[in-house]
């Protein structure tokens, strides 16, 4: 690697502060000089440099240095002189691959899965028809390119499906949380956990260190709401996730893909059903806590079917897409969709188009990509900040939808990006506005198809005083231009009503409420939020809007909406007209109510970014400022708070979090000084160390519990022991046995719970059969079934004294395992000691397991019942395993619950009848048990 040839130690520094300083001083013109800022400054709190002016900074060093900068590594950089290193270690910039030869993919044409039920099926199907198909194409930052057939992909996804049952022991259910980057580990992370049969939980990865706290707590939110088991992440993020752990009790472990994936897959994975969870898409939510959507295969493939029926979207198709795998645009809509309809995905890694917008453009001309989607800022982006001497040569003539959603849609910035890349071959009709949310699987409205986009021009007071979107007139340069979302999907519903839940006819603004099959169950282990989703069979989207002619505009979010002297005030209007004040942030302004405290009203504030000192120059801004509120909202603003860049909270798909800024607001935090990271993580550790404090109190009085537990068993247990050796008559032993048994439980506080006790007939014998969890499996039936049963025991036992002693003066039944002329001979035993009229209890399984899971049953009790007649009753056992698993002799306190099924009945009593008997039983308690079937 080397420098390029007019790069030198000697003025290489000055060079990079020239352009950093020219650039703050375009964006802050009447700033005093910045000479004195140097290498060691802040790019974004001294010279004023936001994520749109890197972009631009990316540009000028590459065009005026020759060089070419890591992106991540200059996404990452805090200081010039952090850009300093890194332009130490480039090479000389190059022609981008991007813009090199068109790749034109050979495209197998075909129709999709349409009677598959969950996304693996899918997987296998492809395997099945196409295997070596290419599925993703994925470029790393370096601009070079791997492929993901569908067969690495399912062998990835099983290797480590593998791991997460066999390593860890996980169970059908279970939470795997990912924070991994665009690449081929999340695929295998995310189809890894669907094949284990737990559920893939997708997390979003720190943008930079600075972020590092609020990161860190937001994401332990997350892992906490879901109760996950495991988090896979990459190694660099490792020590900071064993914070995580300090602090969200269900994370048993932190691990990489490297260190998960098993090559030797197992014959078969837990059978997924369609109304089993596929993933939780948490929201990054303006407020609060981020809420977990529950969204099922069922919900996934009714709306990829939907989505594929409004669009036309076939396997001849080829999509290009930079978005975030943890966002449900980039997950569902543009990963699944190619999953489902089979099209070649080509993804970007999201940082390579924050730094260079125009890859996104180039991408699409080079794998002639005809379908990609978008948030309304990159279109605006690519329009005002890309440089023509960078798109010499694109063509987009191949875009055939370019989808617009995720965020609200302004019509500026779409007749901006149709007029700027007109000469590149886009056409307007490809613009196609959406609307979608992650409570509807993603999509919900689509427009007709290459119809383009249609834009309603709305009388201003009409909307904001009665709620009545009128038809402007031409000549009215304060009309609200809104963009139709289109109709709703095939098989679903959009309907707009009152605070009373009254319907509204067509042109009134309301709330936008919906269903269909796509629509979610609810949040995840939070009733609260899922009551106020519902109304009746329909949910409530959060969005006001109104409809006309069928289809959908958006006027706003319903909690952003500021209702202030009889007027209806948008905040994204307000806010998009304030980042053009000169001297204003773009994207750093948050338009919101404030409580009054002292007259109970609320008032409007606008909060804008900006490096101003000057006190002319402020006051010039809050003069544009009240002027433009008046032109907009009708009245000045109650406030207006001019503050340092990156006081405008944000979530992690760059949406204002209003309701976090009211509360700074309203505490008085405005303009407080960002933590460094190092503080930050002092912050985190402190926090981590408060909960492993309390992690090790707890710990310590489990252990302070298993001691007690112990010594009761230990002072009772050879006392039973004597006692049933020496009693007289097998009825009396029994009870002593179930009284000690009882006594046990009671003294180290276990609560025991049984259900189906009637279903015992003490008048007749009875054969029960129950899963094997745990060594006290039988100790706990034998405190909670009456005195009358037998247990059948392994032979082995027959060999230690001190256990066969007492089972023999119990009437215990010794069974052989692995010799089947003394099985054949045990059952005809155990046939007529049940002829004879006793009760037995039979562990089918034979053994038991450290892992979660069903093993397959023997036949021997379902020979002796088939034969004799005799009722069989199944028995799920929960909670022991938790109590006392195999391997580890020390206890944790659990709930022990014995669930008694009613008998199950088969006519006949030949070899068949067995069979469904132990089918029959089987399927009962897999379906108490709630754990995996392990019998293949």
């Amino acid at each position: 690697m080397q420098m390029p040839p007019h790069l030198d130690s000697q003025n290489d520094a000055e060079r990079l502060l020239d352009i950093v300083r020219g650039l703050t001083h375009e964006l802050r013109p009447n700033v005093p000089a910045t000479g004195y800022l140097g290498l060691d400054h802040s790019l974004e709190r001294d010279f004023g440099l936001d994520s749109l002016a890197r972009v631009e900074l990316l540009s000028r060093i590459e065009r005026e240095l020759g060089v070419k900068l890591s992106e991540k590594a200059f996404a990452d950089a805090e200081t010039p002189r952090d850009l300093l290193k890194q332009m130490a270690s480039t090479v000389a910039a190059e022609t981008p691959a991007l813009a090199g030869t068109p790749v034109f993919a050979e495209k197998q044409v075909y129709h999709p899965p349409e009677t598959a039920t969950t996304l693996t099926e899918i997987l296998d199907w492809h395997v099945a028809k196409h295997a070596e198909q290419v599925h993703i194409t994925l470029y790393d930052e370096e601009e070079h390119t791997e492929d993901i057939t569908y067969r690495i992909l399912q062998e990835q996804a099983k290797a480590l499906a593998t791991g997460l049952l066999c390593q860890h022991g996980l169970s059908s259910g279970d939470k795997v949380a990912i924070m991994l980057p665009t690449g081929c580990e999340f695929f295998a992370a995310f189809y890894g956990a669907l094949y284990a049969g737990c559920v893939p939980v997708p997390l979003y990865p720190p943008a930079r260190p600075s972020q590092i706290e609020d990161h860190m707590r937001r994401i332990a939110g997350i892992i906490a709401n879901a109760q996950a088991s495991i988090l896979i992440t990459i190694d660099q993020v490792k020590p900071l996730g064993r914070l995580l752990r300090a602090q969200c009790k269900s994370l048993r472990a932190i691990t990489t893909i490297k260190d998960l994936s098993v090559p030797d897959a197992p014959s078969s994975f837990p059978e997924l059903g369609p109304q089993d969870i596929a993933f939780l898409q948490y929201t990054s939510g303006s407020t609060g806590n981020p809420k977990g959507v529950v969204l099922t295969h069922a919900n996934l493939l009714a709306n990829l079917r939907a989505m594929e029926h409004a669009s036309g979207i076939t396997a001849a198709d080829t999509f290009v897409s930079w978005l975030p795998l943890y966002h449900d645009m980039g997950l569902i809509g543009a990963c699944m969709g190619s999953l489902y309809v089979g099209f070649r995905l080509v993804l970007l890694p999201p940082l390579s188009f924050l730094a260079r917008p125009g890859r996104w453009l180039w991408a699409i001309d080079r794998h002639r990509a005809t379908v990609s989607a978008a948030p309304n800022f990159a279109y605006e982006l690519c329009a005002n900040k890309l440089d023509d001497r960078d798109l010499s040569g694109l063509d987009l003539s191949c875009w055939r939808l370019a989808y617009n959603g995720a965020e609200p849609i302004s019509a500026r910035t779409i007749d901006h990006f149709v007029a700027r890349f007109a000469r590149y071959g886009f056409s307007r009709t490809a613009m196609t506005p959406v609307y979608g949310l992650a409570e509807s699987s993603v999509g919900l409205a689509f427009p007709p198809l290459e119809r383009g986009p249609l834009v309603d021009h709305v009388d201003r007071d009409a909307l904001t005083r009665s709620d009545i979107a009128r038809c402007a007139q031409a000549d009215d340069h304060y009309a609200l231009h809104i963009v139709s979302c289109g109709l709703p999907l095939p098989g679903h519903a959009i309907r707009i009503v009152d605070t009373a839940g009254r319907v509204l006819p067509e042109r009134t603004q309301g709330r936008v409420q919906f269903c269909g099959p796509s629509a979610t169950s609810g949040y995840f282990h939070n009733p609260e939020a899922t009551a106020h989703l519902f109304d009746g069979q329909w949910l409530n989207s959060g969005d006001m809007g109104y409809i006309a002619a069928g289809e959908l505009y958006l006027t706003g979010r319903e909690k952003d909406i500021i209702i202030h002297g009889g007027h209806n005030i948008y905040p994204q209007e307000l806010e998009e007209a304030v980042s053009q004040v000169r001297s204003v942030r773009k994207g750093g302004v948050a338009v919101f109510p404030a409580s009054n405290a002292h007259t109970g009203t609320e008032r409007l504030v606008i909060l804008a970014e900006t490096h101003e000192s000057s006190a002319i120059e402020r006051d010039r801004i809050l003069t544009e400022i009240n002027n433009l509120a008046v032109d907009l909202a009708g009245m000045p603003a109650d406030d207006i708070v001019l503050a340092p860049p990156r006081t405008v909270l944000k979530t992690s798909s760059g949406k204002i979090r209003r309701a976090a800024c009211r509360e700074l607001y309203e505490h008085g935090a405005i303009g407080s000084t960002q933590r460094a990271p190092w503080w930050q993580i002092v912050r985190l550790g402190g926090a981590a160390a408060i909960a492993q404090v309390t992690h090790l109190l707890r710990r310590s009085a489990e252990w302070a519990w298993g001691a007690w537990a112990w010594t009761v068993f230990a002072t009772i247990v050879p006392f039973a022991w004597l006692l049933i050796v020496l009693a007289p008559g097998l009825s009396l032993r029994r009870r002593i046995a179930r009284a000690c048994a009882r006594l046990a439980f009671a003294l180290t506080g276990l609560t025991l719970r049984a259900e189906g006790l009637q279903h015992l007939n003490n008048r007749t014998p009875a054969i029960l059969v129950a899963n094997h969890a745990s060594y006290l499996d039988a100790l706990l039936l034998t405190a909670i079934l009456p005195a009358k049963f037998a247990y059948v025991a392994k032979q082995e036992l027959q060999r230690n004294p001190a256990a066969a002693i007492p089972l023999r003066r119990l009437g215990s039944a010794f069974v052989e395992r692995f010799d089947d002329a003394r099985g054949i001979e045990d059952v005809r035993k155990l046939e007529e000691r049940v002829r004879a009229g006793e009760s037995m209890v039979f562990f089918p399984e034979g053994t038991f397991r450290r892992e979660a899971g069903l093993m397959p049953f023997r036949l021997g009790a379902f020979l002796t019942a088939a034969r004799s007649g005799t009722p069989l009753l199944p028995v799920t056992l929960i909670g022991t395993r938790s109590l006392l698993c195999a391997g580890q002799w020390f206890p944790h306190r659990s709930e022990l619950k014995v669930l008694i099924d009613k008998p199950v009945h088969v006519a006949g009593h030949d070899w068949q009848a067995a069979l469904q008997l132990q089918g029959a039983a089987r399927s009962q308690i897999l379906a108490q048990l709630n754990e995996p079937d392990v019998a293949a």
